[in-house]
């Protein structure tokens, strides 16, 4: 069974969706932390409420190998095997990603490679674009550009504000994040260039 550790900044709802898979046992991992730059976070509470393992590791104020050498440290002594990012608003370093090769999940409000970055749904709303989403992805060293494990399409409503949008993309996303993870701690994926396939012997 894998030991898995997520980062989060804010809320934590991906963080929460993937929580309740784990314990309902759909994943197959423990989670041994779930750890934020931001003291106020409000999935750090939730965490708690949920009887996990909360830390903060502050980042503000800190320089970047700093806090990543005091995050790598943490996530080493607990042997963690797969991390998530839910929400974590801080891009990792390369240096920090090469010691978790194809371990790091995040999740995107977009279908990438289109809209990487900040402000996703606005982005997709100012292009006018009449299909949106979510995609899970592997972290490489660039920004939103590692390998592909899961998408969701969302269409765009002409009603639609970021609002609006965010929301109905936020659904999916909490419905494709759990199943990613479980792909990935079930050892069922394989990488083939920029393609993630699943293991032939496995479905």
């Amino acid at each position: 069974m894998k030991n898995l550790g997520i980062l989060i900044s804010g809320r934590g709802s991906n963080f929460e969706a993937i929580a309740r898979n784990v314990a309902s046992g759909k994943i197959p991992a423990r989670i041994v932390a779930v750890i934020s730059n931001r003291a106020e976070a409000r999935g750090l509470e939730l965490a708690r409420e949920m009887g996990l393992n909360a830390r903060f590791i502050p980042s503000k104020g800190r320089p970047r190998d700093d806090f990543e050498g005091e995050l790598r440290e943490t996530l080493e002594t607990l042997q963690t095997d797969l991390i998530c990012l839910a929400g974590f608003m801080r891009v990792l370093s390369p240096e920090f990603v090469k010691q978790f090769p194809n371990r790091i999940l995040n999740i995107h409000p977009s279908l990438l490679p289109a809209f990487p970055g900040m402000d996703a749904q606005k982005q997709a709303l100012e292009h006018g674009v009449k299909m949106t989403g979510c995609t899970v992805h592997l972290v490489n060293e660039g920004v939103d550009s590692g390998p592909i494990v899961l998408q969701a399409a969302v269409p765009v409503l002409d009603e639609d504000t970021v609002e609006t949008l965010s929301a109905r993309i936020l659904e999916q996303e909490h419905r494709i994040y759990p199943e990613a993870v479980r792909l990935l701690a079930e050892d069922r994926i394989q990488i083939d260039g920029r393609r993630v396939l699943l293991k032939k012997d496995s479905i």
